[in-house]
């Protein structure tokens, strides 16, 4: 079958070896060999280079894997979508952000999943580069990201807007301020998520459109743990950027306070992504539904 030629093709792919891909195929080594000469007569390619006592892919092979690594995951999503008709229970994989899964989202999916007593949720937690990723190699449904990027096979829903702010603690003399100036924000000591962060790169960005530079600041940690960067907020070992929906609870019991930078507009936008084949978008607006009912109690 041609999933058994993938499911080799990507085993020696991560092995980069004929006998320990058979190994853990459970298979002979021939028979590993007569597979991916298989799919490179089927496919008129070259799909690896043998080196000293290892083989590694060729620029062609490289892009095999990419789309074999797809075809496996719809291969196995279509026998879990199968399992699940045979017993009435829908399956959702969700990916979220470090800063979408510190916000209310995480409470909405919960609170969905209690309510429908057939649908099991999933969530993937990462960066917004491998959530796009995940997406396209169909390891999830559905991603809850910031912003978008334009592509034909992906479709989005507004889920809200949101801003970054500058958390700051109540001991900090910032904190007696409602906005305050770049200047005074090179003065203090950042704590910053990482460079892929969506977070990051929107304060750099905005930096960069006032002719400033985030090498101009004291980054003294970049960590992307949003509980732990909210933690050494409170205490007072710094400050940091972050988007306001991840603070909500914070600001509400008075943890920390949250402050705007002059010049500096920070807004963007909350959207969840899908496919386009995606069959269960009544899902989707009805967790959008319940995602705005449960702001207005922030709000």
């Amino acid at each position: 079958m041609i999933t058994q030629r993938l499911q080799t093709l990507l085993t020696v792919a991560k092995t980069k070896n004929y006998s320990k891909a058979a190994d853990e195929l459970n298979l002979t080594q021939p028979a590993v060999s007569l597979h991916i000469k298989q799919l490179e007569q089927e496919l008129n390619v070259k799909l690896f280079r043998r080196m000293n006592h290892s083989v590694e892919l060729t620029t062609e092979g490289e892009i095999v894997v990419k789309y074999a690594i797809r075809l496996n995951n719809i291969y196995g999503n279509l026998q879990q979508a199968l399992k699940d008709n045979q017993l009435n229970i829908k399956q959702l994989n969700i990916g979220l952000t470090p800063s979408a899964e510190s916000s209310i989202i995480s409470r909405i999916l919960a609170k969905y999943s209690l309510e429908k007593e057939n649908l099991h949720i999933t969530i993937i937690s990462d960066t917004i580069k491998n959530l796009y990723t995940k997406l396209k190699n169909f390891e999830i449904d559905v991603a809850f990201v910031d912003g978008k990027i334009m592509d034909d096979h992906l479709n989005y829903i507004l889920l809200d807007t949101d801003s970054l702010v500058l958390a700051v603690s109540n001991n900090n003399p910032l904190s007696k301020k409602k906005i305050i100036s770049i200047q005074d924000l090179k003065k203090e000591k950042l704590i910053l998520r990482s460079e892929e962060s969506g977070t990051t790169s929107l304060f750099e960005h905005q930096l960069n459109s006032v002719d400033d530079s985030l090498r101009n600041f004291d980054v003294m940690m970049q960590i992307d743990n949003i509980a732990m960067i909210k933690d050494l907020v409170r205490n007072n070992y710094g400050v940091s950027i972050l988007a306001k929906s991840a603070c909500l609870r914070d600001l509400e019991k008075n943890h920390f306070k949250s402050v705007s930078i002059e010049n500096l507009s920070m807004i963007r936008e909350l959207n969840i992504v899908y496919h386009k084949d995606f069959s269960h978008v009544d899902i989707l607006s009805e967790i959008v539904s319940m995602y705005q009912n449960e702001k207005k109690q922030y709000s």
